[in-house]
């Protein structure tokens, strides 16, 4: 039996031991998430996004916005007063990365669905400073003339059929009209369809 002293003096056996009480307490930690229902089911109204949101989230991914906007909204009053209710395990079902973050330099985005109008949001792509004036924001005027078809959603079909293989339910119809349902659409459309649907299914949530 090893005293403590005996493990302290030993750096090799130090870090064995600590890796190991490490490991032991991750797995007790985390693979018990994977069997709970409330980690491992959508909210009841949380469906996995339509082509023209998949290509919005693209898009939000490529531009960066998740260097400055989380998408989790911690169980703190301060949190849950400002932003809204706070975030569940369920409604990330689908989302392959999560987007949840911790780095908040612009506002947390997970209840800004239905917040603002489309046009609202279409402006402060454009020019964050003309609806909010202390904004710090880039602006992503570019977005508006640019065809989501040619550019995020030229390989939509493929990126869904990957995403088929990781658990989402996407129909071979839904795969197969992803293209058409691009048809006219800008990269600033699919964005503000994609941040017009975040949180949006938690009104199910009891």
């Amino acid at each position: 039996m090893f005293n403590q002293e005996k493990i302290e003096k030993n750096v090799g056996l130090l870090i064995v031991l600590t890796l190991l009480v490490v490991s032991v307490g991750g797995l007790l930690e985390i693979v018990p998430l994977f069997f709970q229902k409330s980690t491992t089911q959508a909210v009841e109204g949380v469906t996995p996004y339509d082509p023209v949101r998949l290509a919005g989230r693209d898009v939000y991914l490529r531009e960066g916005c998740y260097n400055c906007h989380s998408q989790m909204i911690r169980p703190f009053r301060a949190e849950t007063e400002r932003y809204g209710h706070y975030s569940v395990a369920g409604e990330f079902v689908y989302d392959h990365p999560f987007q949840w973050g911790s780095k908040r330099t612009g506002p947390d985005l997970q209840r800004v669905g239905g917040r603002y109008s489309d046009e609202w949001q279409r402006i402060h792509l454009r020019n964050p400073r003309d609806v909010v004036p202390e904004s710090n924001m880039p602006a992503f005027s570019w977005l508006e003339k640019t065809a989501a078809a040619q550019t995020v959603g030229k390989d939509i079909e493929a990126k869904m059929l990957a995403l088929r293989k990781v658990g989402v339910p996407y129909t071979d119809a839904e795969i197969a009209g992803a293209r058409q349902a691009l048809e006219g659409k800008t990269e600033e459309d699919v964005l503000v369809a994609y941040l017009q649907g975040l949180g949006t299914a938690l009104s199910n949530f009891k």
